[in-house]
């Protein structure tokens, strides 16, 4: 924060291998992957922490970590003349010859982060969700409380509840009475039986606390050594955690539609249902918000050309895009080409994809550098993408980076 405010320290964790969202991350971690035409998912956590004047950010990466270590350096160059900073860091073994066993060990054997900084709290924020927030209002809120911890709290159906942790606050509403790690028959709100507080991922800490529950869940020899599983149920066992509302949270700039909108995009169908949210005349997240704006590497791109009766309609088109064929509700990275006579529909293509002549493109993720051939369909014969790409359960197809299409 600036001078004159608390100190905190942002610690993303970057680490997880993101299987779920498999072939996208075959070769990347889950934050590094495109979203939305020029992003990468860790770019809207970074976002949100430095808009909100956290300006010493550490992320925490693991698994296939290259791209991700790229984009952070090359993109997020912060002022080292006032000492702000955002730095990958590497599962470094500091501990013993082991990777990380968990998030919250992740945590542990980078305490050198937090003991070098000397920060009053720890803002633990995931890598690989769509949305806008400002940390501040949480931090203010967790200084309020007195809490060792605060976690930020969205409503969501109950029958999600078993792909979260899920937060049952008391009769005051901020306490946490108790913290379940994906329940698959957890108990619903009081004024709302059908929904549940699902945790974001999301968490400020108090410096001292957080390093003192560490050290007792690294002694747990039965500990998962999760934060979810592991470090939240143990505060919330001493009376060490509060809620945080996330539709209390408000940005400049936001519109009725787009406020308290959060997604885990961690499979195939929530990312793609995410990038239909943007398409729209009134997206459900705009990316137009200029006041909290999404910080991503600029390309050093011409502006997308339309050509030979090229069109698009309802879709995102990004720079050094050659549109010759009809594009709908698609999202198109940098350097994508759609030849003539080529349709996209309901579809993502990421960098460099290039859709040739006459080929068809329906309901369908393509990764980098994809070279879909003339006459080439996609998203068309069920049967025949199922046998030759991965379909997932809500039946879109995904073709991983420069995969070969017959």
């Amino acid at each position: 924060m600036r001078r004159g405010g608390p100190s905190v320290l942002g610690i993303v964790l970057a680490g997880g291998e993101g299987k779920r969202l498999m072939p996208l991350t075959a070769d990347r971690a889950k934050p590094a992957v495109t979203f939305g035409g020029t992003y990468r998912l860790v770019d809207f956590v970074l976002s949100n922490l430095v808009n909100a004047d956290v300006l010493r950010i550490c992320v925490l990466t693991q698994y296939k970590s290259h791209s991700l270590d790229r984009h952070i350096t090359t993109t997020w160059r912060m002022s080292s003349l006032l000492g702000n900073y955002v730095t990958p860091v590497p599962a470094q073994q500091r501990l013993g010859p082991r990777w990380y066993l968990g998030s919250a060990d992740a945590l542990l054997q980078s305490l050198n982060l937090i003991h070098d900084e000397q920060p009053e709290y720890v803002a633990v924020f995931g890598a690989d969700h769509v949305y806008r927030m400002d940390p501040r209002q949480m931090l203010a809120q967790h200084i309020e409380g007195g809490a060792g911890v605060t976690v930020a709290g969205i409503r969501v159906p109950r029958g999600e509840s078993s792909s979260f942790g899920v937060i049952t606050p008391g009769s005051d509403g901020v306490t946490v009475e108790r913290f379940l790690e994906k329940p698959a028959d957890p108990p619903g709100l009081p004024d709302a039986p059908d929904c549940v507080f699902a945790s974001m991922g999301n968490y400020i800490f108090t410096t001292k606390a957080l390093i003192e529950a560490l050290h007792r869940d690294a002694e747990d020899t039965q500990s998962v050594h999760d934060m979810g599983g592991s470090i939240l149920p143990q505060l919330t066992a001493r009376g060490e955690a509060q809620l945080y509302d996330f539709s209390d949270n408000h940005v400049p700039g936001e519109t009725t539609r787009d406020q308290g909108y959060w997604r885990d995009v961690g499979t195939l169908d929530a990312y793609y249902e995410a990038h239909m949210d943007l398409i729209a005349e009134r997206p459900a997240f705009n990316l137009y918000n200029r006041q909290w704006p999404i910080y991503t590497h600029s390309y050093q791109l011409p502006p997308a050309r339309f050509n030979a009766g090229g069109i698009a309609s309802e879709s995102i088109i990004s720079a050094g895009c050659l549109i010759r064929g009809q594009v709908s509700r698609s999202v198109l990275s940098p350097g994508v080409r759609i030849d003539p006579g080529a349709v996209v529909q309901g579809s993502v293509l990421h960098d460099n994809v290039h859709v040739g002549r006459g080929a068809v493109v329906r309901g369908a993720v393509l990764d980098k550098n994809v070279e879909v051939p003339p006459g080439a369909t996609i998203g068309v014969n069920p049967e025949r993408d199922a046998e030759l790409y991965t379909v997932s359960k809500g039946g879109v197809i995904a073709l991983g980076k420069g995969q070969r299409v017959p």
